[in-house]
């Protein structure tokens, strides 16, 4: 009903920012610019005939922008056994799509008095922000300045912590070195919700409390839509398949995809950061796109950037950070640098709020 931020709620959780910091109002900007605004469900994409069926009737389109964001891929830990599923994510919500999920988290950690809280990190792609990691920094703060006996495992596949690793180890190993435990190629085998167990190549654990992140995959909209390749075809599977310059679908180029559920783009570095900061710049060159487009002129690619800020202290408050730039090189392939700046700086924080900010005022105002 309202847009609620993922990239703040990890300070939302542990009471930084209020529920009225994250969100925002949909229908009031739509006002203000005179664009038309329809909240509902979509049944169907048409993409035959250029018709999105929604609850609220038909409508057609000459170039369609999707923007699904991701799903959680439960089948992965769970196969078709929806129980399993249904209960883990009730009891146990990984909180990474706004925002029931989020309220459901942070009543229980409000209720957690003390014991074994596990987090299982999803593997690369993943949605990023909520970082698990500056989630994992929040909640060990929150413990120690509560006084909460509580202990934190991070169930990493990854091999090691990234981005900013040294930044967010020497967070875990100086601050919280009684609270965190870090375990790498921790891929899960077994989720019991019920039991309160979860195996992993790297051991089995048992917890009191967990919050249990399964892999991600493009949102439900891009698979209706038809975006999502079938398995088999030599591609990494669940994500939507673009072009990586243009983003539009490879087999039509009225169709945009933008945000977490693009696909792969780059041999050197596969996907692009799944972060709100890329989304929002994706949506600016596709507009520009389509404005070139209807101008009757050829766009000239244009490529986003990313900056993501990561408390991991809130007494005091401080933060690390990591900017990412992209260009194309001369044999046409995207190119990544990642700058991390692993020292943590009290600095870090108002740079995170006016950013956070200035893309609320562009989402907004």
């Amino acid at each position: 009903p309202v847009f609620f931020s993922c990239p703040m709620s990890n300070k939302w959780l542990v009471d930084v920012v209020d529920t009225a910091y994250l969100t925002h109002d949909y229908l009031a900007v739509s006002e203000k610019y005179g664009y038309r605004f329809i909240q509902t469900e979509i049944l169907e994409i048409e993409r035959d005939r250029k018709r999105v069926i929604t609850a609220a009737g038909a409508l057609d389109y000459h170039y369609l922008i999707l923007s699904p964001g991701i799903r959680y891929n439960y089948e992965a830990w769970f196969g078709n056994d929806r129980r399993m599923a249904e209960a883990t994510k009730a009891r146990f919500p990984a909180a990474y799509i706004p925002s029931a999920e989020h309220f459901r988290l942070k009543q229980s950690l409000q209720d957690f008095k003390g014991g074994t809280l596990v987090m299982t990190l999803p593997p690369p792609p993943q949605r990023c922000p909520p970082s698990p990691y500056e989630r994992a920094c929040l909640i060990a703060s929150m413990f120690k300045h509560k006084n909460i006996p509580g202990r934190i495992l991070i169930l990493d596949h990854k091999d090691g912590v990234r981005p900013i690793g040294p930044g967010f180890r020497s967070a875990f190993e100086e601050l919280y070195k009684d609270i965190i435990t870090y375990v790498p190629n921790a891929h899960v085998q077994e989720v019991d919700p019920f039991r309160k167990h979860i195996k992993t190549a790297a051991g089995d654990f048992d917890f009191d409390h967990a919050i249990l992140m399964a892999p991600h995959q493009a949102g439900d909209l891009a698979w209706k839509a038809g975006v999502v390749p079938q398995a088999g075809q030599g591609k990494p599977g669940g994500w939507a398949d673009v072009d990586p310059l243009f983003l539009h679908d490879r087999n039509d180029k009225d169709v945009y995809v933008i945000g977490d559920a693009v696909g792969f783009v780059s041999p050197q570095f596969a996907f692009y950061p799944k972060a709100g900061h890329v989304a929002n710049r994706q949506a600016r060159i596709v507009a520009r796109y389509i404005a070139e487009r209807e101008a009757g002129r050829t766009p000239d690619f244009a490529l986003p950037d990313n900056l993501c800020f990561m408390m991991v202290n809130t007494q005091p408050q401080e933060g690390i950070s990591v900017q990412f730039d992209y260009k194309v090189n001369d044999q046409g392939i995207i190119e990544q640098r990642q700058m991390d700046f692993n020292e943590r700086s009290p600095a870090t924080i108002p740079e995170d709020f006016n950013w956070a900010r200035l893309i609320y005022e562009d989402l907004f105002s």
